[in-house]
């Protein structure tokens, strides 16, 4: 047994396998998660149905278990704040920069060959897509 909250053996590999710059997605219920992300990222399904698991229930997670540099997020084409936006904040805290693009630059920026994990959630809320960078580890 692990000492840690991250249990899920592929994420785990994938992680241990990618350091700084590499991107990992957090996709909604809606995401393309195939086509939308490069042919070589590992996907990883958690959809098991709807609601369940939400992207901020993987999010705090993986929080514990990488460094953060940087992040973006999915607006929607009328740009109005989403509240899941402020809850990605709560979560990663007003240090941590974010970048906030519409749909297709969003799939644009996932489409990049440094996003090596795509974790496909049940999330139902629209627009909860989150692209972490990773960070630098401080010892």
């Amino acid at each position: 047994m692990l000492k840690t909250n991250l249990l899920h053996p592929e994420i785990l590999s994938v992680l241990g396998k990618n350091g700084h710059g590499s991107r990992l997605l957090i996709a909604d219920g809606n995401y393309p998660f195939t086509t939308g992300v490069p042919e070589n990222a590992q996907k990883v399904f958690l959809n098991l149905s709807p609601g369940m698991f939400s992207v901020t229930d993987v999010l705090k997670v993986i929080k514990e278990a990488i460094p953060i540099e940087s992040y973006l997020v999915m607006l929607p084409p009328d740009e109005t704040p989403q509240a899941i936006h402020e809850e990605f904040l709560n979560i990663l805290g007003e240090s941590t920069p974010v970048t906030k693009v519409k749909r297709f630059d969003f799939y644009k920026e996932a489409r990049s060959p440094d996003t090596c994990l795509v974790i496909a959630t049940g999330e139902i809320r629209r627009f909860a897509n989150i692209l972490i960078t990773i960070g630098v580890v401080k010892y």
